[in-house]
């Protein structure tokens, strides 16, 4: 069947993850054409992946029926209406907006034109993520009674960033918060705590490691951790424990070699995300195309992004508060 050509919109780091999952890995989409305000970076973009680059995202979505938004935070919104109204259809990196009735309107628009969107939570896509959801479904679980996942990132982003980052629970634990609904269910009361190790994060009103608690709908609990400086390597781990059994997804290693020595067995540690979930980032854009060419549902709505968005607005304001905050369901 005829694969399904993406135009990229924003090609800073996530982008050029996406570009080359577009190019070299995904099997219904395609790279149609890239697009980055800076000309330099779309030029060697488009000649590195032979395909037609440019510097206005109107002759980007004039050129194809859907684009993947991975341009800077503040641009997603607008850039995503935009697309939207022309009957693009669109992918776009979480989050939405760091802004709730920003990311309300942006839902309502594309709801209006009626066109596919999905929303860039990876983990979802996951071959073993994905795999333990299916057989959690499946009942293989039985009830869920505690879910704990941790999220670590080997050393932090440059203090730059964090300014538009929209603060360490919308940019970091938003994640877990994602796969905590998906896999458990909904969340009726979040409690945070945080600290900020490096005296940079503390300067900017954040933090750098946190520990949230979750109290579920059905009665489960959940325990997240999550740290931008684990110094050791990147980290991304989940367990669901059931009545019936318990999943758990580890950390893979980068490669199957194992080094040893006198009383010391070593594998290399994954040292980013990038180099966790190459295959992640492809099998979403395959579900994305796979929407558009199929009908097929998103694995990841606007609406599970506003929810996961929500999660970390309360788990803020529990931190910030010393207090539990309860969550309802927002429509």
């Amino acid at each position: 069947m005829s694969r399904v050509g993406i135009g990229l919109a924003g090609l800073g780091r996530m982008g050029r993850i996406h570009a080359a999952a577009l190019a070299g890995r995904c099997s219904v989409a395609s790279l149609a054409c890239v697009y980055d305000a800076n000309p330099d970076a779309a030029q060697a973009a488009g000649a590195e992946f032979d395909v037609p680059w440019t510097t206005s995202y109107e002759e980007l979505i004039d050129r194809v029926g859907a684009v993947a938004i991975a341009s800077p935070t503040g641009t997603h919104a607008p850039l995503t209406v935009q697309a939207a109204a022309a009957g693009r259809h669109v992918f776009c990196e979480k989050p939405i907006s760091l802004d709730r009735a920003t990311t309300v309107a942006v839902l309502d628009a594309v709801d209006a034109a009626g066109v596919v969107f999905q929303v860039g939570f990876h983990r979802r896509s996951d071959p073993d993520w994905a795999a333990a959801a299916a057989r959690i479904r499946a009942g293989e679980l039985g009830e869920v009674t505690l879910f704990r996942t941790s999220l670590r990132d080997m050393t932090p982003p440059n203090p730059a960033f964090l300014s538009g980052s929209g603060g360490f629970f919308l940019d970091v634990v938003v994640h877990d918060l994602d796969v905590a609904r998906w896999l458990v269910g909904e969340v009726v009361e979040v409690s945070a705590h945080g600290a900020a190790s490096d005296p940079a994060f503390a300067e900017l009103g954040d933090i750098d490691t946190a520990v949230t608690v979750l109290r579920f709908a059905n009665g489960a609990l959940g325990v997240i951790d999550n740290s931008r400086s684990a110094r050791y390597g990147y980290e991304c781990s989940t367990e669901v424990m059931g009545t019936l059994a318990t999943a758990r997804i580890d950390a893979p290693h980068v490669r199957g070699v194992e080094w040893r020595t006198p009383g010391l067995a070593s594998r290399e540690l994954a040292r980013d995300f990038e180099e966790r979930y190459p295959w992640a980032y492809a099998a979403e854009l395959d579900a994305f195309a796979r929407a558009v060419r199929d009908g097929t549902p998103p694995p990841v709505t606007g609406r599970d992004a506003l929810a996961a968005f929500d999660l970390a607005l309360a788990a803020d304001e529990s931190w910030r508060t010393g207090q539990p905050v309860s969550v309802k369901e927002n429509p």
